[in-house]
């Protein structure tokens, strides 16, 4: 295994008594995809934010591409290619893909808005993915399905030469064959050599497309794990008791 882009050491969170985050250790790999799992509470979601820059943290050390770096604030993480897709896609149904794709970082070309550039990057984005699902990059997004919402959502944050994706439960809510859909888009953006970070509750999805599998457990990562290595039963049981048995005890 390569060295991690992305590498927290040591991290702590609180909201004032509570103790969120417990000196916690993460790793992402380029081309690879690291699911986060946990039961609720667990952290996930604040770890992620810490990450993406959303949440300062309180201690412990943020590296990436193997140098020590300060985040103060989402902009600094999109700088450095991190790019997080949340649940609810912030996607804005009266407008097109490419509106969506380019909104608040339009290209404007002398004072109006260069439409035939956005639209050429907005289908070189969705092609390079291998997105044949839309029909066409001018739909609505209240036209499109769950899974052509969750594409657009995902396209959005790759068209920035990204090089670490967060998916926030990219597959909540979504039909079997939505889900496959979404999977494969996760699995080709790793392939393309992004870091995939992939936050589920969803083990089978883990298991089809994760290389790694990072479990939190009351705010402490309990285990991180190459996915080959372990069973689901294995990994339910870092999930609800933060215990590691051996494989041949699962």
């Amino acid at each position: 295994m390569t060295s991690p882009i992305l590498s927290l050491r040591g991290i702590q969170k609180s909201f004032g008594p509570v103790e969120v985050l417990k000196r916690v250790d993460f790793d992402a790999y380029s081309g690879q995809v690291t699911a986060l799992v946990g039961d609720n509470g667990a952290g996930k979601s604040t770890l992620i934010k810490c990450m993406s820059g959303i949440y300062g943290i309180d201690a412990g050390e943020y590296f990436f591409e193997g140098e020590k770096i300060q985040i103060s604030g989402p902009r600094d993480a999109t700088s450095l290619g991190i790019e997080i897709v949340y649940q609810d896609l912030a996607l804005c149904d009266n407008l097109d893909i490419v509106q969506n794709m380019f909104l608040g970082r339009e290209i404007i070309n002398r004072g109006t808005l260069s439409e035939e550039t956005m639209e050429t990057l907005a289908r070189k984005t969705l092609d390079g993915l291998s997105v044949r699902t839309v029909k066409s990059i001018r739909q609505l997004v209240s036209s499109l399905s769950g899974g052509q919402r969750q594409t657009v959502a995902i396209a959005r944050a790759v068209l920035w030469n990204s090089k670490v994706v967060i998916l926030d439960e990219p597959t909540a809510a979504l039909g079997v064959a939505q889900t496959e859909q979404v999977l494969n888009l996760v699995r080709r953006l790793a392939d393309k050599g992004l870091a995939v970070i992939l936050i589920s509750h969803n083990l089978r999805d883990v298991f089809q497309v994760a290389d790694n599998i990072a479990a939190l457990y009351l705010g402490q990562m309990a285990a991180q794990v190459k996915t080959r290595e372990v069973t689901d039963s294995q990994i339910i049981q870092l999930i609800t008791t933060g215990m590691h048995s051996k494989k041949s005890e699962a």
